[in-house]
């Protein structure tokens, strides 16, 4: 079931919203009582990155809720106005503070109970400078062997590390593309 808080308030007019089923759809929307409009409830895009500097991962620790003080791929809400891959190196830049060159779309995972879609670029660091923002306790390089698996952040952060290890030792990364229940 999706967590999110149910449209109450139409945003054309400001009249009250109910959920109903449109003539010509098969889903409830939120349609205004007054107006008419049909508000539509998307999902939301979730982009980072895999930031690799030679044969390590760089992680952030949280700082913030939801999972505080555990590690996760630098990554966020995209924003209006932004591609995906835009959006990922803005939230690699607001998080860990380094300086990356992005490479191909690594990851799209669909995480359906939640209404989101995480996409991952695989990145190469360009030095080791850190500035992490706000949001991050602390960024910092990994092994494969030092990964903190049992502290990572998110699912979607274990099924992206997993997937690109198993490609690094295949020699050939590809597109993942997987649900998270």
């Amino acid at each position: 079931m999706l967590a999110r808080r149910p449209i109450k308030y139409c945003r054309e007019c400001g009249a009250a919203v109910q959920y109903l089923i449109p003539a010509d759809d098969s889903r409830q929307r939120a349609v205004c009582t007054a107006c008419a409009t049909i508000h539509y409830e998307n999902p939301l895009n979730v982009v980072g990155t895999i930031p690799v500097w030679g044969d390590q991962v760089l992680l952030c620790r949280r700082a913030i809720e939801p999972r505080h003080g555990l590690w996760t791929l630098p990554a966020g809400f995209m924003e209006l106005n932004e591609t995906t891959a835009q959006g990922a190196q803005r939230e690699t830049d607001e998080e860990a503070g380094i300086r990356i060159e992005l490479q191909d779309l690594f990851s799209v995972l669909n995480v359906a109970r939640v209404g989101q879609v995480h996409f991952f670029y695989r990145a190469r660091m360009l030095d080791t400078t850190m500035n992490p923002g706000p949001e991050t306790l602390e960024a910092r390089l990994f092994y494969e062997h030092e990964i903190p698996w049992d502290e990572l952040a998110f699912r979607t952060v274990k099924e992206t590390l997993t997937f690109f290890f198993e490609d690094r030792r295949q020699g050939q990364f590809v597109v993942h593309c997987a649900d998270i229940a």
